[in-house]
């Protein structure tokens, strides 16, 4: 693992994340990189959509498969601003992901950890590796912003 290129793209992650803060979505970012470039970015889009599957990670894995031409997304890293429900992480093992990197912990729907821990399990003989906390004060500032505006707080 090297810190370094992990902060630099969970940044960009984050700046996904921007986008769905902006347009009133729960602020969640993600990229998809292999061999160290940039496949795949996409934010939570759900309101937008009215599709309860346009999260970040999924709209992501979608376009870096578009770009490489193939669903398999073997030898790829995922970066998400937010631990990954268990649709996202299902998604991540379909699409043959070999790392993912988030940055906050979700102890409400989280999978690797913060919820459950379904991310140490094999699936279909494969494994993910996963890396959390990266960025994480900034992934949970984000977080907080939206809700903290939702409520009508200041």
């Amino acid at each position: 693992m090297d810190i370094g290129f992990d902060r630099d793209w969970m940044k960009e992650a984050v700046r996904e994340a921007e986008k769905a803060l902006d347009e009133g979505e729960v602020p969640v970012g993600a990229v998809v990189v292999k061999d160290g470039r940039l496949i795949g970015r996409g934010h939570n889009r759900v309101e937008a959509l009215k599709d309860p599957t346009a999260h970040a990670e999924v709209i992501a894995l979608g376009a870096a498969a578009g770009a490489v031409g193939d669903w398999r997304l073997e030898g790829a890293t995922i970066y998400v601003t937010l631990e990954p429900c268990m649709m996202c992480l299902g998604a991540m093992f379909a699409a043959r992901i070999e790392r993912l990197v988030y940055g906050a912990t979700d102890p409400r729907a989280g999978t690797c950890g913060g919820s459950i821990d379904l991310g140490r399990l094999k699936y279909m003989d494969r494994e993910i590796t996963i890396d959390g906390g990266v960025l994480e004060p900034e992934c949970s500032d984000l977080l907080k912003r939206f809700f903290v505006k939702l409520r009508g707080e200041s």
